[in-house]
């Protein structure tokens, strides 16, 4: 299905006046034209930055949410976190931003939040409708105070993958204000399970699933990418591949 839509993206885009004249630039069509950097472009060419990803109604909510990637970062500071019933847990905000937060559970809770019935699209092929319930991103953002330097979203998490490589994702200011992109802290009108991300994890409505980053335990605001892991924006990224923006 994102072959096809990168494909009619390309026949739309190819079809606007002056793009034959821009893509046959070498440099630009390098770097427009290459699978990721072409999908995003278009993407959000043709559709409005704030453009909500559909929503569902609670009758057509999938009897069983699957958990994506990792079902138990299972590390002794995890658990230690589980055993306390995420009592101890805080959300840091930092990097650039000018006011650093660290923001308990109950205060998260305590904020205007969102819901919204959506539909998870799993990299490996299968899908899930499942009501989400969390804070949206922008008002996070906006106690913090981003600097204006600030460019990107760096998400750290609990899972270290089993290997000592801490699991992290990306996403940029675009996608951080969007409406429908929250911290979500309930799926199903119950607090996350283990599997699901407990006690926090990220939405963001319109990329697959392996952006959603799970077990949240630091959200950094940076200019460039380059030096968090291998530079590449995510943990898939950086040891399998994975395209950075995977929108939808």
């Amino acid at each position: 299905m994102i072959l096809t839509r990168r494909s009619l993206l390309l026949g739309a885009i190819a079809s606007l006046a002056g793009c034959d004249r821009l893509a046959s630039t070498p440099s630009v069509r390098e770097a427009l034209f290459s699978a990721e950097n072409f999908h995003k472009w278009a993407q959000r060419s043709l559709m409005a930055r704030d453009a909500l990803a559909r929503e569902f109604r609670p009758d057509q909510i999938s009897p069983i949410f699957r958990a994506n990637g990792t079902a138990n970062p299972n590390t002794p500071a995890y658990k230690a976190l589980w055993r306390g019933g995420f009592a101890d847990w805080r959300l840091r905000i930092d990097g650039l931003v000018t006011r650093p937060l660290s923001l308990s559970l109950p205060q998260l809770h305590a904020l205007p939040h969102r819901e919204q019935i959506t539909r998870h699209d799993c990299v490996e092929g299968w899908s899930a409708i499942g009501k989400w319930r969390g804070v949206p991103l922008k008002t996070i953002l906006d106690g913090a105070g981003l600097r204006d330097t600030a460019r990107y979203l760096v998400f750290h998490c609990a899972d270290n993958m089993g290997a000592g490589l801490p699991y992290y994702e990306s996403i940029d200011l675009i996608d951080a204000f969007h409406p429908q992109t929250i911290l979500a802290f309930a799926l199903n009108d119950r607090p996350l399970s283990v599997a699901n991300g407990a006690p926090l994890r990220l939405r963001v409505e319109r990329q697959l699933g392996y952006k959603q980053a799970k077990y949240l335990m630091r959200i950094e605001a940076v200019q460039h990418l380059s030096a968090i892991g291998a530079g590449k924006g995510g943990y898939w990224e950086d040891h399998a591949g994975y395209d950075w923006y995977a929108g939808i």
